[in-house]
C-alpha cells in the first residue's frame, strides 16, 4: 500500500516558527511531524510515501535526503506556483499513487496512535469508496453520518453552516481524524480542478458513492496546528 502525507501548508497557526520553517519540521520530543507520521507508516509496512511541499520547501526535501527518508521510500510532490490544499494536493499526485491497490493520507500535524491495520480492514469488508477515521472529539466542524456510518453531510457549529449530500434522520456529528483510505478509482470520479479541500469532493461524491467513517474514539489524535498544542502532543507521543 502506497501513502501520502500532506505537508504543504503555510501552517498559518503555527506562527512564528512557520515564518523561517515548514510546520512539517516543527518537532515533538526531538522528531519532526514529518518524521513521525513516516514512522507511523512503517508501523504498518508501509514504506512508500508521497510528501507534497511548498511552504519552505526545500528544508523538507532537504530534511528527507539528508535522513534518508528515514528509512522509506520519500516521493515529493512540489507545488511550486500555490498551496492546492488537500484535493487539490491529492489531484497533483495522481500519478504517484495510481494503482489497483487502496492508499491512505495522512496530514502531517495531526499525530494518532489509531490502529491503521483495523482502519484498513474496515475498509476491505465494507468496500466503500473512501474511509476516514473519526472520533466524538470536540471542534468545530463536523461531518454527519445516519447511522451506517454513512457520509450525509458536513457541520460548522461556529457558523451554522451546514452541507447535506444526503438528507437523512437521525444524522451523528463526528471529528474528522485526517487519515483516510481512498479506492483509486477515486481520481476518476474528483470534478474540482485546481485548489481545493477534500471536503468538497467527499460531499460531491457522497449521494452517489459510499463513503464511511470509523469511529476510533479512545484512540489518542493530536491536531499540532499551533505552537501550545506541541506541549499536548509532547505529553502523549514519547
Amino acid at each position: 500500500m502506497k501513502a501520502m502525507i500532506f505537508a504543504a501548508g503555510l501552517g498559518t497557526r503555527f506562527k512564528p516558527w512557520t515564518n523561517n520553517h515548514p510546520k512539517a519540521l516543527a518537532l515533538v520530543n526531538g522528531k519532526s511531524l514529518l518524521q513521525r507520521n513516516i514512522e507511523y507508516l512503517q508501523q504498518y509496512n508501509i514504506f512508500d510515501v508521497v510528501v507534497n511541499v511548498h511552504h519552505f520547501a526545500n528544508q523538507v526535501i532537504d530534511a528527507v535526503k539528508s535522513n534518508q527518508g528515514w528509512g522509506s521510500n520519500i516521493i515529493i510532490s512540489y507545488e511550486s506556483n500555490e498551496v492546492l490544499e488537500t484535493g487539490g494536493g491529492l489531484l497533483k499526485a495522481r500519478n504517484l499513487l495510481m494503482g489497483n491497490e487502496p492508499f491512505v493520507t495522512l496530514n502531517v500535524d495531526i499525530l494518532t496512535d489509531l490502529n491503521l491495520n483495523k482502519l484498513i480492514k474496515f475498509h476491505q469488508q465494507n468496500n466503500p469508496l473512501v474511509s476516514f477515521g473519526v472520533t466524538n472529539r470536540h471542534t468545530s466542524r463536523y461531518f454527519l453520518f445516519n447511522e451506517k456510518n454513512r457520509l450525509c453531510g458536513w457541520r460548522n457549529t461556529k457558523t451554522g453552516e451546514e452541507k447535506i449530500a444526503m438528507p437523512q434522520h437521525p444524522l451523528y456529528q463526528k471529528a474528522y481524524s485526517c487519515v483516510v483510505i481512498f479506492q483509486p478509482q477515486i481520481f476518476n470520479l474528483i470534478r474540482q480542478q485546481g485548489k481545493f479541500s477534500l471536503t468538497e469532493t467527499y460531499l460531491d461524491l457522497a449521494a452517489d458513492h459510499i463513503i464511511l467513517g470509523y469511529d476510533h474514539s479512545g484512540d489518542s489524535l493530536v491536531d499540532v496546528g499551533k505552537p501550545e498544542s506541541v506541549t499536548i502532543a509532547e505529553n502523549i507521543f514519547k
